[in-house]
């Protein structure tokens, strides 16, 4: 039966690969044959450097919470509107 490896599982293994740890035993002690290792650590090299790349579209946590508190403002004062009946602008 083949295993199913998560993703953090298989960068952890490849990264104590990196660090200078023997392969063979890694992988004897995760019971992983070394071909797979290699091919998840191949994997890693050639990806690794999406990490540091912003994806278009995306909104840092400051911009995120800064539209957050801008819509709460303006649901407050929305619902001040329809409690009252009159417009507050």
């Amino acid at each position: 039966m083949r295993r199913k490896w998560d993703a953090k599982t298989k960068a952890k293994i490849v990264l104590e690969g990196l660090m200078g740890g023997c392969v063979n035993d890694l992988c004897r002690t995760h019971e992983l044959r070394p071909g797979q290792y290699y091919k998840w650590r191949g994997h890693f090299l050639d990806n690794c450097h999406k990490i540091f790349e912003r994806l278009p579209g995306t909104q840092s946590e400051s911009e995120l919470a800064a539209e957050n508190e801008e819509l709460k403002k303006l649901v407050g004062e929305l619902t001040l509107e329809l409690t009252s009946g009159k417009p507050m602008r």
